[in-house]
C-alpha cells in the first residue's frame, strides 16, 4: 500500500486500530489527535510500539483550519474519526458538540478540497441521523425489542430525521461529506455505523456500552441500566469494521459519493439485559445493575440493513457476538491496570 493516510482521532478506539491495520498493510499513516479523550494516550503509546517510524503523530485539533491543512497537505486517504461521540454530552454542551463534530467536519472537508490532491475520505457517521425511528413498529418480548414484521433492517433509504444536538450535528457532517462528493467531486464515503466494539475501547456510560458493561464487571464496579434494558443494537465487531475501511478504498471507484449503513446485522444483535445474561454465565459476574430512565434520543431497537455494503463492497461482518465478547473480555482482563 503506497498511500500515506490521515486518521483524525487517530488515538481513539477505532483510531488506533484502524492505524495499526494500515500500517500492516504497509500504509504510513499521520495520527491527528488532541489526545483529549480517556484512554488514547495508552492507546498511542502502544501505536507507537507497533507501528514504529511507519507511524507520525501531530497533536492538533479538527477545530484548528490551519493545523488540519498542513496535517491533509501529503495523504492521499483522509479517515475522518474525531469527533464528539455522546447524546448526554451534546445535549449537556451543544455549542461545543457543533464546534466538533459539524465545524470539525468542515474543516477536514476544505481542507481535502483546498489541498489539490483529491484525497479519498471516509467519514464515520450514526445511526443516529435516522432518530427515534417511532413509525417502526416494535414489540417487547422478555429480554429484548423486535421489528413487528420481518426486517432486514434499516437501509440507507430510511428518511433523515436527526434527533439530539449529537444526531443533528453528526447529521450536518454526513451530508457535507455526501455533498463535497457532488458539487466538488471529492470522493467521499460515509459509513453510518451502529454499535462497535473491540480492544482498546475505554467505554463508559454516554458511549461504547459493550466494552462499559464488561469493564464495569469485571471491576467491580457499579453498573447502571438507562430505560429497561431491552434495547438492541446490532453489534459489530472493531476488526470487521477496518474490513469495511480497506473495502471501501479498494473500491473507492464503485465507493465514492456513497453511504454504508455498517453494523452486525440482524444475525448480531444483543440487547442490554441480553449481555448481563452472557456475563453471568460466561464470566462469573455477580453484580445488580441498577435501573434509572430513558436517555434523550435512546432508540429501542436499531439494527443495520447491510446488504448494499455486501453487494457492492463485498463486505459482511465475520466476527460473532460470542467470539467479539469473549476476545473483548480477554483484552479487558489481560489490560486491567489501564481501568
Amino acid at each position: 500500500m503506497k498511500e500515506k493516510f490521515l486518521v483524525t482521532g487517530g488515538a481513539g478506539f477505532i483510531g488506533s486500530n484502524l492505524v495499526a491495520g494500515l500500517v500492516k498493510r504497509g500504509a504510513r499513516v499521520i495520527v491527528y489527535d488532541n489526545l483529549s479523550r480517556r484512554g488514547t494516550e495508552k492507546n498511542l503509546e502502544w501505536l507507537r510500539g507497533v507501528c514504529g517510524e511507519r507511524m507520525e503523530f501531530v497533536r492538533g485539533d479538527v477545530c484548528d483550519p490551519e493545523s488540519l491543512r498542513a496535517a491533509v497537505a501529503p495523504c492521499q486517504v483522509i479517515c475522518h474519526l474525531a469527533a464528539q461521540v455522546a447524546v448526554t454530552t451534546s445535549v449537556a454542551d451543544p455549542e461545543t458538540d457543533f464546534r466538533i463534530n459539524a465545524m470539525g467536519a468542515f474543516n477536514v472537508l476544505e481542507a481535502a478540497r483546498r489541498g489539490g490532491r483529491s484525497p479519498i475520505l471516509i467519514l464515520t457517521s450514526t445511526n443516529k441521523v435516522y432518530g427515534g425511528m417511532e413509525d417502526l413498529a416494535v414489540r417487547e418480548g422478555k429480554t429484548r425489542y423486535r421489528f413487528a414484521k420481518k426486517s432486514a433492517g434499516v437501509s440507507e433509504k430510511r428518511p433523515l430525521d436527526f434527533h439530539s444536538p449529537y444526531g443533528c450535528s453528526k447529521g450536518a457532517a454526513d451530508q457535507y461529506v455526501r455533498d463535497y462528493s457532488r458539487i466538488y467531486g471529492l470522493p467521499t464515503v460515509v459509513f453510518r455505523m451502529s454499535c462497535i466494539y473491540g480492544p482498546r475501547q475505554f467505554g463508559n456510560e454516554d458511549q461504547g456500552w459493550v466494552a462499559h458493561f464488561l469493564i464495569s464487571g469485571l471491576m467491580g464496579r457499579p453498573l447502571t441500566i438507562y430505560g429497561n434494558g431491552k434495547q438492541v443494537r446490532d453489534i459489530l465487531y472493531v476488526d470487521d469494521l477496518i474490513r469495511a475501511f480497506h473495502a471501501a478504498i479498494d473500491k473507492i471507484d464503485t465507493a465514492r459519493g456513497r453511504v454504508y449503513n455498517l453494523g452486525g446485522g440482524p444475525s448480531n444483535t444483543l440487547s442490554l439485559l441480553e449481555l448481563i445474561r452472557v456475563m453471568r454465565t460466561e464470566y462469573g459476574f455477580k453484580g445488580e445493575p441498577s435501573f434509572a430512565d430513558w436517555r434523550p434520543g435512546d432508540q429501542p431497537l436499531y439494527v443495520s440493513d447491510i446488504r448494499k455494503a455486501g453487494k457492492e463492497l463485498g463486505w459482511k461482518p465475520m466476527v460473532t457476538p460470542g467470539e467479539g465478547i469473549g476476545r473483548l473480555h480477554r483484552w479487558i482482563k489481560e489490560h486491567r491496570n489501564l481501568f
